[in-house]
């Protein structure tokens, strides 16, 4: 039988109950805050929707942008168009970087300049013969035209930057400026031109030969003028200062770089005795150190890369055949004209291969050159090819007759190896090897 619940139980359940449906049914002011609270993000999206695609938009633009950049940037997404050819005129051969007046106008070579009528594609480049004659001028050009690295520009662009003489001079190249470039020819020499006057009153003090087509052609296409590399034009009196490349055995010495005439290293050698390129030479093989001493090393103004730069343009010098022969009574030994070993000969036998030369040296044989470099007027002096060689020349010795090779009995008077010095005395030498040089 199921107890019955008391009164205040039932009471209290009710309560609970009546409590529970109140708090889960919300209040007007919370139904009235939902309301304007939804209203508000309603009002939020629709203003800040268009601000939303906008930036949307502008990044989608970026990043299209972008896109194509890189496609033009990158040689196999770029669809690349054929290029126009066009004809040009075009100097076949560099010139010199400096020019003398009243001196004819060469290249690097000593050459005439060669005038060319060629055709361009791109960075292809052919030679241009067309059926009838060109006429062209050689005029002097700004040695700062172009302004940039282009290699196109107008008529006028080209025009406004000749150089026109100075008031009360002669036209800036005397002789004839105008050339003809024949029908089916290879071009034309531009020669017997010569600068009457200097680039140093211009602002870029340089100048350029220009050639341009003069008289048009038939067809009405245009010609794109030649230009030369820049180059400064000097006085001809200042030629007597110029430095020679290459130099030669009797050029004075300050015709080498870094040496000015009657500077202070110019007069330093010539102190030293030192006149020529090939004293200067000479001296460079025997005792380097000397010489830089006679420069006045780092202290004296003489840096180590003007000493590099002295001798690099020195060593470009030809020496010619001319071989100096100094006589021992059992030895020759054969110099060149700048005091460098080309070959020994030592009882006959001759000695002439670089590599060998270099095992064999000594104290005693740089000695004996040291000796020929000081005495260089009284050595024996042939003009002979290089290969010839030189085991004819060795005469006079007093050469021992050796019946057997292990053993041989000569006159020695060349310290090596440690051995002492006997002039005029015998000495018996096994096995060929001359003392202990030890050559094999």
């Amino acid at each position: 039988m199921a107890a019955k619940r008391l009164a205040p139980d039932i009471e209290t359940d009710a309560k609970l109950h009546t409590e529970k449906r109140l708090k889960s049914m919300p209040s007007f002011a919370s139904v009235i805050g939902e309301v304007m609270m939804a209203r508000s993000f309603q009002s939020f999206v629709t203003s800040f929707e268009p601000m939303l695609r906008r930036v949307v938009n502008e990044e989608v633009e970026r990043g299209i942008q972008r896109t194509m950049r890189n496609m033009s940037r990158s040689p196999s997404l770029r669809i690349q168009a054929p290029q126009p050819a066009y004809m040009k005129l075009m100097f076949a051969n560099n010139n010199l970087p400096t020019i003398f007046t009243c001196n004819k106008i060469s290249d690097i070579n000593g050459e005439p300049l060669k005038l060319q009528l060629v055709e361009q594609i791109g960075e292809q480049i052919t030679q241009k013969k067309l059926p009838h004659h060109v006429k062209v001028e050689i005029v002097v050009i700004d040695g700062d035209f172009p302004s940039t690295d282009r290699e196109i520009w107008t008529v006028d662009e080209f025009d406004k930057s000749i150089i026109k003489p100075r008031s009360g001079r002669r036209p800036l190249i005397a002789k004839d400026v105008n050339y003809t470039i024949k029908n089916g020819g290879d071009g034309v020499t531009v020669a017997e031109l010569e600068f009457t006057d200097n680039s140093s009153w211009i602002r870029s003090r340089r100048f350029k030969l220009g050639a341009r087509v003069i008289g048009g052609i038939s067809n009405g296409d245009r010609i794109l003028e030649a230009l030369t590399h820049p180059f400064i034009v000097k006085d001809q009196r200042g030629e007597v200062y110029r430095k020679h490349y290459p130099p030669t055995l009797e050029d004075e010495v300050w015709r080498l770089e870094k040496i000015g005439k009657d500077g202070k290293f110019h007069k330093r050698l010539a102190q030293a005795g030192i006149q020529t390129v090939q004293g200067f030479l000479k001296l460079s093989a025997i005792d380097p150190t000397k010489l830089k001493k006679i420069l006045g090393g780092k202290k004296g103004g003489m840096t180590d890369k003007m000493w590099e730069s002295i001798l690099k343009h020195a060593k470009t010098c030809n020496i010619g055949n001319k071989q100096y022969i100094c006589h021992g009574s059992n030895y020759a030994i054969t110099l060149d004209a700048t005091c460098n070993i080309v070959s020994i000969n030592i009882d006959g036998d001759l000695y002439s291969t670089p590599d060998f030369i270099s095992r064999i040296k000594n104290e005693t044989i740089d000695e004996l050159v040291k000796n020929a470099y000081e005495n260089w007027d009284s050595l024996q002096e042939l003009d002979i090819p290089v290969n010839q060689s030189s085991l004819q020349l060795f005469q006079g010795n007093n050469v021992a007759e050796c019946s057997n090779t292990q053993e041989c009995v000569m006159p020695y008077d060349i310290v090596v190896g440690g051995l002492n010095e006997i002039e005029g005395g015998d000495m018996i030498i096994n096995g060929m090897e001359f003392g202990n040089w030890n050559m094999l």
